[in-house]
């Protein structure tokens, strides 16, 4: 209807538009301008990820080391990112999680405040009154210790530490003997003298078991782990070295640890590595020696590797490309082939769990490394290894089977007391004897070296390192099965609190410290590293040692590793005697003794990092070995627990000295693997906190001191940028609190507030005052070399 009232004005556009619409191609053809298109781009090459410094600056990357980015820039081209979330749900549970440990440290930081807040209200103010801990009993806020003394069958068992030392929160148990006990002594006096959290991680190596749950490198919480674990799933032999990769592996073992493991016949080996070939271009069929043989030479392989290449190890974080964990599928594999064997070992299974203790060892995973160790005891004994065996079999096969079990001995030994955990081998119902080393045995052990002399061949080292572990277990077991002997629990919560029954344990340590004399005594010339002028091998007479020259680096190696663990026995053995004073006013002085067995436990630490010093400064003979490094970590913090608990000892200079040697050891190190770099940078901060106490002794003038005003709030200072130390003359001095002890003047003078850069942030006013251990003269004080 109402089109008859349309206008034509009102259709015309219509009809217009619709005429243009079909003509709009044509017209467009004919009526604009050319276009001239833009040559195409060349596709970039895809790059598997990009290195760090280019996804910061959101660039384009190659896959050349270093990227032409980086290398127009001058900037470090690496790429890490073990840790990295990739899904969304990942992410959820890692913010979950950091929102848990953020809960869990404000907790404790509360419970602290609340109670400093408590001791401040219900106890008078004492200027001059000090803040170390009681004893060495206190636990930190970051370890739950087990009771020092655990009474039970009618004697008081010495306690140990419960503490985290890998990727999981969860904590696991270490005896009075391990490292981490003594890290946790440390920790707990560091903590009280500087009024400030002092966590056990702080002081713990940053391994890939930092990093990684398993040497898997699947993160705890990966959606794939479950594949990655199930012992069916199948490997992809594109990730396997090809053939000739794995005898250039296979080769470097026999050269490297083979002289110190005489736990394989090399013939047999190469014989069966032979029988696994299939047809030519197809992978070998798989086998558990032989893949972890070749697991664990990838570890040094690789780190001499890295050390040649020009790629920089990350300092803060151990990932993935470390070469602590090279071979990792070849060890995975390994574990899922002795799955199958559990029933019914052979001595194969034994030499595997042996090399995958090694393995997890070498890594950092300590308490995988004793779970393995557990797998070879058992299965050794499932086999018989500890008795004598058989009659019937041939002579060399007789000779491989005693290697075997008191290689394992030796290790096991070795681990447990590192750990301070029970032994698992027990040598009363073992009849096997100790294997041989004459020109005989060695003749028929498979491999060819050059006999030493008359008496000696390159097993002889097999040999009395098995006598150096039944030495060191002798003495240790006879030390600690004594703590109650001297050591009743009525004073205190451990011995610590009882300075007149440690100062008896300590005259007790000698008397059974005499299977270690005599074992040094009986080394043979042979294997015995020789020292500059009249100096004498197993020794601390600082004497410099000479590396001959024109000498297979295996007997090097053999003469090396001998010295070094018989000063590493001897270090932890007079360790517990390191004790850090105490804030009683009417506190007993420690006895002669017990500060002489500390002084021992610094000399054969100094020892120890002199030796590592001139090794890897003038050879390569430890280019890649993991136990050494872990050996040279354990002897530099026992030289920084020494000077924190006895700054003013006559060695302290050298035991400063032998702190910087040690980080030049691990710097050294550092260029092989990562987790040396960063023991290099915890002993470059522990180093600033002795060298502040020590400004601290040097320095003072208790005459012109006064009173210090209340200090700032630790954030204010931080961020208005004020001082942290405050200056000479505001600093209160004490008298000497110790009866009979020398005359102990302090200050607190340092140039500037930049040395405590690395101090923690405070959870608590700083205690300007400090209490240290002086020593008293006498024939058993500091001036002389230790000889044991």
């Amino acid at each position: 209807m109402y089109s008859a009232f349309r206008s034509p004005e009102a259709s015309g556009p219509k009809v217009k538009g619709e005429a243009r619409k079909g003509e709009g191609v044509g017209k467009s053809e004919t009526s604009n301008p050319p276009s001239f298109e833009a040559p195409l781009r060349p596709k970039r090459q895809q790059v598997a990820r990009a290195c760090d410094s280019c996804r910061m600056h959101r660039i384009k990357c190659d896959n050349n080391v270093p990227c032409k980015n980086c290398l127009s820039r001058g900037e470090q081209c690496i790429n890490k990112s073990p840790g990295e979330r990739r899904t969304l749900p990942q992410a959820y549970r890692e913010i979950d999680r950091l929102k848990q440990k953020v809960k869990e440290l404000e907790e404790q930081l509360g419970k602290e405040r609340t109670k400093s807040a408590l001791v401040s209200t219900s106890a008078p103010a004492q200027p001059f009154a000090l803040t170390p801990p009681s004893s060495d009993s206190t636990p930190t806020p970051d370890s739950t210790c087990v009771s020092h003394h655990v009474v039970g069958r009618g004697q008081t068992v010495w306690g140990g530490v419960m503490t985290s030392t890998g990727q999981s929160p969860r904590k696991t148990w270490y005896g009075p003997s391990s490292l981490f006990y003594f890290i946790n002594r440390m920790n707990t006096y560091l903590s009280a003298i500087f009024q400030q959290l002092h966590p056990d991680d702080l002081i713990q190596l940053k391994s890939v078991a930092k990093t990684f749950a398993t040497p898997d490198c699947n993160l705890a919480d990966d959606e794939d782990k479950a594949d990655a674990r199930d012992a069916s799933q199948p490997v992809s032999n594109e990730a396997y070295l090809t053939p000739t990769q794995e005898e250039y592996f296979l080769n470097l073992y026999w050269q490297s640890y083979h002289p110190t493991l005489a736990i394989l016949d090399e013939a047999d080996f190469k014989k069966h590595y032979r029988s696994l070939a299939t047809k030519p271009g197809q992978p070998r069929k798989p086998s558990p020696l032989v893949d972890i043989v070749i697991a664990v030479n990838m570890q040094v392989g690789m780190a001499v590797a890295q050390r040649n290449s020009a790629r920089a190890l990350p300092v803060t974080e151990v990932g993935k490309d470390d070469p602590t964990i090279a071979g990792r599928l070849y060890y995975r594999r390994c574990q899922r082939l002795l799955y199958n064997e559990q029933e019914a070992p052979t001595l194969m299974t034994v030499q595997c769990h042996i090399l995958s203790a090694m393995y997890t060892c070498f890594a950092g995973f300590q308490n995988m490394c004793h779970v393995a160790l557990s797998l070879a005891v058992r299965s050794a004994h499932m086999i018989g290894l500890h008795t004598e065996p058989p009659s019937d079999l041939p002579f060399a096969s007789q000779e491989l089977r005693r290697r075997v079990w008191w290689t394992l001995y030796t290790f096991e030994s070795k681990v447990c007391m590192k750990l301070g955990r029970p032994f698992y081998t027990d040598t009363d119902p073992t009849s096997c004897d100790l294997p041989a080393h004459d020109h005989e045995a060695a003749s028929l052990a498979g491999s060819d070296f050059a006999l030493l002399d008359e008496n000696a061949t390159w097993l002889t080292f097999t040999l009395y390192q098995v006598k150096l572990a039944q030495a060191a277990r002798k003495v240790h077991t006879a030390f600690y099965d004594k703590y109650s002997d001297f050591y009743d629990g009525n004073t205190g919560q451990v011995i610590y609190d009882d300075p007149a029954a440690l100062e008896r344990y300590a005259e007790f340590l000698p008397t059974v410290m005499k299977p270690l004399d005599d074992w040094a005594e009986s080394v043979p010339n042979a294997l015995r590293i020789k020292r500059s002028g009249d100096g004498r091998p197993f020794s601390t007479d600082r004497s410099s040692i000479v590396v001959e020259q024109f000498v297979p680096p295996w007997l090097q190696r053999q003469r090396l590793l001998l010295e070094l663990l018989f000063h590493v026995n001897k270090s932890n053995l007079y360790r517990p005697f390191v004790c850090f004073p105490s804030t009683a006013t009417e506190s007993t002085p420690l006895g002669n003794m017990c500060l002489s067995h500390a002084a021992s436990a610094a000399e054969h630490s100094v020892t120890l990092t002199r030796i590592f010093h001139h090794v890897v400064t003038n050879t390569d003979l430890l280019v890649g070995w993991h136990e050494p490094f872990q050996w040279q970590w354990n002897g530099a913090l026992m030289l920084a627990g020494y000077l924190f608990a006895c700054p003013t000892s006559d060695i302290a200079p050298s035991v400063r000295e032998a702190i910087d040697l040690s980080i030049a050891v691990f710097e050294d190190f550092g260029r092989s693997f990562g987790t040396s770099l960063g023991a290099a940078t915890l002993m470059r901060d522990l180093a600033i906190k002795i060298d502040f106490l020590a400004e601290l002794m040097r320095g003072s003038n208790p005459q012109t001191a006064t009173l210090p005003s209340v200090p700032e709030p630790a954030t204010e200072q931080f961020a208005t940028g004020a001082e942290v130390v405050p200056s000479a003359n505001d600093i209160p001095f004490t008298q000497d609190l110790f009866a009979g002890s020398m005359d102990m003047k302090m200050a607190y003078s340092v140039d500037n507030s930049g040395d405590l850069d690395m101090l923690w942030p405070p959870i608590g006013n700083v205690s300007d005052q400090w209490w240290f251990y002086t020593q008293p003269s006498g024939p058993n004080g500091y001036g002389g070399p230790f000889a044991g």
